[in-house]
């Protein structure tokens, strides 16, 4: 596996990163640089004490994603000292072993179910689907003006015992649930 794209998909959003600017993806698919955005957004989230321990950071996806491909270039890369690791999950896998699950657009029709089934749990949830922030999903990538940007539901956040850092809040649209999808 060649790691030139993976290394492009992390100068881009390392300047995104430090520029505050958003990613352009004039060069890099949508899905490499929303994987480049995943690598580095872990760097910006707390979790609970019970989670920081050692062993692998499991990204789990779930659904049909094009993000797939380019999240598996991030297997057995190093965060703060522990690799990555990439699975495929459905409903029947045991979620609470994920700490960043990446929903695609192909479940949207069970997302409610997916969110009420880790509701509580220290899991980052992804995706890149209208919409997913509102309905309870933490970091949604969209697109706007052919870059693509970053929102994140901080109330999702908060119920997960998650912290973000201010600096990755500078960098999103800010999004809450409305009253009765929480």
């Amino acid at each position: 596996m060649s790691s030139k794209p993976f290394r492009a998909a992390m100068y881009t959003a390392l300047f995104a990163a430090s520029s505050c600017a958003s990613v352009q993806a004039a060069t890099l698919t949508e899905h490499e640089v929303e994987a480049a955005f995943v690598y580095h957004i872990v760097k910006f989230v707390e979790w609970p004490a019970e989670f920081r321990a050692g062993g692998k950071l499991r990204l789990c996806i779930m659904g049909q994603a094009p993000f797939a491909k380019a999240a598996a270039l991030l297997a057995g890369k190093q965060v703060g000292g522990r690799a990555w690791e990439v699975r495929h999950v459905d409903f029947y896998a045991n979620l609470q072993e994920c700490r960043v699950l990446f929903i695609a657009a192909s479940e949207s029709d069970n997302l409610r179910r997916v969110l009420a089934d880790i509701k509580d749990s220290a899991i980052l949830t992804v995706g890149d689907s209208e919409g997913y922030a509102e309905r309870g999903v933490m970091v949604n990538f969209y697109s706007e003006q052919n870059k693509v940007r970053l929102e994140i539901n901080t109330d999702a956040v908060r119920r997960g015992g998650l912290k973000v850092s201010s600096q990755l809040l500078k960098l999103a649209r800010i999004v809450n649930q409305p009253r009765g999808m929480q």
